[in-house]
């Protein structure tokens, strides 16, 4: 059989899913963001875009958070045997392409995004199947569904945005011509745009969320000195009033009772506030900004994700999970009965047995993300340029605009396998060989 390997990598990574259906049903929420992607009423979201409930006010009418999560996993599956299928295109053996996309079977976190309502897992099958049409074979359809994707991501998660812009300057460098970029372009730009003129009917304003001031502003608060920084009176109020070494990370500045922020009237107001303060304090601090920033990437080289005795929402829980009061019905009313997170054993025990060691670890991503650039470098192998840049994208930009987590790199775990298998693969044809006029390698080679 052709494809064997596949299937037995397949088999195990199912059965990997069936534990997690078995022994944390019907899902496992986060606090509080699923709660806000499971309202009943659509609204544009104020922190984050409202992308993902969209699609889970389509599956309200089944009423089943199994149904979400079985939906999730069966995504990301499909999503393996997609990069599968694309390697051995390339020219990879059976046994190479199934190995490559093994993280996507197997890692730990991955199968965790998928067993949470949370846009995660969603987002990762976005903006992998958006690169992967892409580098399967430019042409306006190919390139018109990939922009349609990725503006669904933009929509999803707002890290997506730059990745369109991304992806647009890939197939202008590569000079693909003018239609797969402006199927690209406009394809992305409908979804994007629908979304912020519902935003503007709503709430009065023409963007994906009223956050990103905010978020950069919570950066700022790992090193921002008012003394250096000399804001002008209607910004000092967002000045820290705690020593820096005193300080909490980023993200607790945003929710906590201590923070300034929450002293700021008004959602739009706060917002622009926050966005100009944390532009001030860049520019007055630069050095101090790209420390932090350099900080929190450092935590790419730790080998284990997370201790065992160490508190993160990050883990399969141990113990069942009761609703609070003010989430309850929002939760129960999606699922129309008891939406509590349920502990299974011994289901859950086995999978909480695996995720201690079920897991690429960073140092090896990152190595094989560089190996995957190098290598399609030295063997100009440019299409694999695509996936590797956006994996580098995605892990290094949250440092720059918010705070390192530990979710916002397991995004690029499908695409820098994707990247590597293109990197070792053999070489796409180039767009003048797809158009009918052959290379000047080939015209030497038929000489």
């Amino acid at each position: 059989m052709a494809h064997r390997a596949l299937v037995i990598a397949l088999l195990p990574a199912i059965a990997l899913r069936v534990l997690a259906v078995l022994g944390y049903p019907p899902s496992i929420l986060f606090y509080g963001d699923s709660f806000a992607f499971l309202r009943e009423e659509l609204t544009p979201g104020t922190t984050r875009p409202s992308g993902y409930s969209l699609l889970l006010a389509l599956l309200r009418p089944a009423h089943s958070l199994t149904l979400v999560t079985v939906l999730q996993h069966l995504l990301m599956l499909a999503l393996a045997v997609a990069v599968y299928a694309l390697l051995r295109r390339r020219g990879l053996p059976g046994w190479g392409a199934a190995l490559l996309v093994t993280p996507l079977l197997y890692d730990e976190f991955l199968v965790l995004l998928e067993h949470m309502i949370m846009a995660d897992a969603v987002f990762v099958v976005l903006v992998t199947v958006a690169i992967l049409l892409v580098v399967w074979r430019v042409t306006p359809t190919t390139a018109a569904v990939g922009g349609l994707l990725l503006g669904l991501a933009g929509i999803t998660r707002t890290v997506g945005l730059p990745l369109l812009i991304l992806t647009a300057a890939y197939l202008l460098i590569r000079r693909y011509g003018w239609r797969p970029l402006v199927a690209l372009v406009v394809a992305g730009a409908i979804p994007l745009g629908a979304y912020a003129t519902w935003a503007k009917v709503e709430k009065g304003k023409f963007a994906l969320t009223e956050a990103d001031g905010n978020f950069l502003w919570s950066r700022t608060m790992s090193f921002a000195d008012c003394s250096v920084i000399k804001p002008p009176e209607r910004l000092a109020v967002l000045c820290p009033n705690m020593p820096v070494e005193q300080r909490p990370y980023p993200p607790y500045w945003l929710w906590e009772s201590f923070s300034p922020l929450l002293k700021v009237p008004g959602t739009a107001n706060r917002n622009q506030l926050a966005g100009e303060f944390a532009r001030a304090a860049i520019l007055a601090q630069p050095v101090d900004y790209a420390a932090a920033v350099a900080t929190d990437l450092t935590q790419l080289l730790r080998w284990e994700r997370t201790a065992v005795d160490e508190k993160t929402p990050y883990k399969f829980p141990s113990a069942e999970r009761p609703l609070s009061e003010s989430v309850r019905g929002i939760a129960e009313s999606y699922e129309a009965g008891p939406a509590a997170t349920r502990v299974v054993e011994p289901f859950a025990g086995w999978l909480r047995a695996y995720q201690r060691f079920g897991y690429v670890p960073f140092p090896l991503l990152m190595l094989a993300l560089v190996g995957a650039l190098a290598t399609a470098l030295v063997r100009r192998r440019w299409d694999a340029l695509l996936p590797g840049v956006t994996a580098l994208a995605l892990v290094c930009s949250p440092p720059f605009l918010a705070a390192f987590d530990v979710r916002y790199v397991i995004p690029a775990i499908p695409l820098v396998c994707l990247a590597l298998g293109l990197a070792l693969g053999a070489r796409s044809p180039s767009s003048q060989e797809r158009a009918g006029t052959p290379s000047p390698e080939l015209s030497r080679t038929a000489t």
